[in-house]
């Protein structure tokens, strides 16, 4: 019986030829598999939805008044102009986003607390560093992917806002009012985020458990907001009084994380605020900062924060 001769497979290296991707793009692998998680995340819906709660109240008032204003024939239109006439509209935006900086903070804890410091708990920066992955791509990464979801927990609640806004109440002045609005608020959400997710992750990079970055850095932002907090107490106080409260604790008002991004919303839209539905009341607001040393502020803390993350991260094994 003939043998059949089967031919012999090389089983010598062979270099791969596939498909090869930038390096330049490495960061960007770490960014999206954050992102895909915060999005799996049930509770970054939630923030997400109660970042919307100012602007779905006000939509809801501004539409019922809208409709009543159209069923009562000339009364209703005149009363309805009187109340949007008492409406500043960039002061809407400035109340949204003042609303929505405790659900920035959440989810700066929810998608930041543990970004390095669950990596230091898992000693998974040995995989990462010894990969063709560097101290920057992993920085920019986890940074990224903290960040695109923040800046979405801000800027998608308003932009809907704006939306609904410039199709409905284009006659009582929505767009003349401030015709740059809209790019302001989107640099107000870009900041914002970028502000609290350089914080946050240099606050995480100091520690190895994801619960102990989160609670240090809740301490801090509740901490310095009551301070905060205290300051503009003392400035009504004043005020109802009848006398003038001294700048510096206006100035004050602004020294936490939240005041801080408060105080660089004011400075871009160029408003010290209003009351939500009455322009004309006279009780004296906080003035806003200037934007520059505001600008200044919040791009040195986050400098400084990031600073932080790129030394503490080290290719070395943690010991528990």
């Amino acid at each position: 019986m003939a043998s059949s001769h089967l031919p012999i497979a090389d089983l010598s290296y062979r270099n791969y030829d596939g498909p090869l991707d930038s390096p330049t793009r490495r960061w960007w692998v770490i960014a999206r598999a954050s992102i895909l998680q915060a999005v799996k995340k049930r509770p970054f819906w939630f923030f997400l939805a109660f970042a919307y709660s100012y602007y779905l109240v006000m939509g809801i008032v501004f539409f019922f008044l809208d409709r009543v204003a159209q069923s009562s024939g000339p009364r209703g239109d005149q009363l309805t102009e009187q109340f949007f006439a008492r409406i500043i509209w960039k002061d809407q935006f400035l109340h949204g986003i003042g609303t929505g900086q405790i659900w920035l903070m959440a989810t700066a804890l929810l998608l930041g607390a543990g970004a390095i410091a669950n990596d230091n708990r898992a000693n998974a920066l040995l995989v990462y560093l010894s990969k063709p992955c560097t101290k920057l791509d992993y920085l920019i990464g986890k940074f990224v992917g903290i960040w695109v979801p923040m800046v979405a927990v801000i800027a998608f609640p308003g932009l809907v806002f704006y939306g609904y806004c410039i199709m409905s109440f284009r006659d009582y002045g929505f767009f003349t009012s401030d015709p740059w609005l809209l790019p302001k608020f989107l640099g107000i959400a870009v900041l914002n985020a970028f502000f609290q997710a350089s914080v946050v992750l240099g606050v995480s990079s100091m520690f190895n458990q994801g619960r102990l970055a989160g609670a240090a850095y809740a301490g801090i932002y509740f901490l310095s907001n009551f301070f905060t907090s205290a300051m503009i107490i003392a400035w009504a106080n004043i005020s109802i009084d009848g006398g003038k409260p001294p700048s510096i604790v206006g100035q004050l008002y602004y020294a936490s994380i939240d005041g801080l991004n408060y105080g660089l919303a004011k400075a871009i839209i160029g408003t010290d605020g209003s009351p939500v539905f009455n322009a004309q009341d006279r009780t004296p607001m906080i003035p806003a900062p200037s934007l520059l040393p505001v600008l200044t502020i919040v791009l040195l803390i986050s400098i400084v924060s990031l600073a932080i993350a790129w030394r503490r991260i080290r290719a070395v094994e943690v010991v528990r």
